[in-house]
């Protein structure tokens, strides 16, 4: 059997491209930042910064662009794959390797940001509304406090 699984948490790059397949359905392009952080040889930290082609088909494709921006956290789980084709204008051919997604999950949202992440705020700024499979729930105003946790 053989496994070919990406899992991804980091950081929106750009905004979410949309577009649509001569097919009919929606694909949207983003880009998605990975850190890493060691220690060298001589002790001293260093950070390591990857960067993360990821496509998502469909309905999620919708989703992704409607609510996440640049700078938004997402939890992605797909696939990798690499595709090429021959550039028109030079003729060489061109490669690229990107996250298919099968499953997005929008991390936690920034503190003070309309834009990134769990939650739309309207325009008012007093409403606060879910984005997905949280149909009926209520969702706290302010951020939960672990120690409040009964268990």
């Amino acid at each position: 059997m053989y496994i070919n699984k990406a899992i991804l948490f980091g950081n929106l790059t750009r905004d979410p491209e949309l577009r649509a397949l001569p097919s009919g359905m929606n694909v949207c392009n983003f880009s998605l930042a990975t850190n890493r952080v060691y220690k060298d040889r001589d002790g001293k930290k260093q950070e390591q910064t990857d960067f993360h082609n990821v496509v998502v088909f469909g309905r999620q494709a919708d989703t992704v662009n409607q609510y996440l921006k640049k700078g938004s956290s997402a939890y992605v789980e797909g696939r990798i794959q690499t595709r090429s084709w021959d550039d028109k204008t030079s003729g060489e051919k061109k490669y690229r390797t990107e996250v298919v997604a099968e499953t997005v999950q929008f991390g936690p949202r920034s503190s003070g940001s309309a834009g990134g992440g769990g939650r739309k705020q309207d325009d008012g700024g007093a409403d606060e509304t879910p984005i997905s499979g949280g149909a009926g729930i209520e969702y706290p105003k302010d951020d939960i406090n672990p120690d409040d946790i009964p268990f």
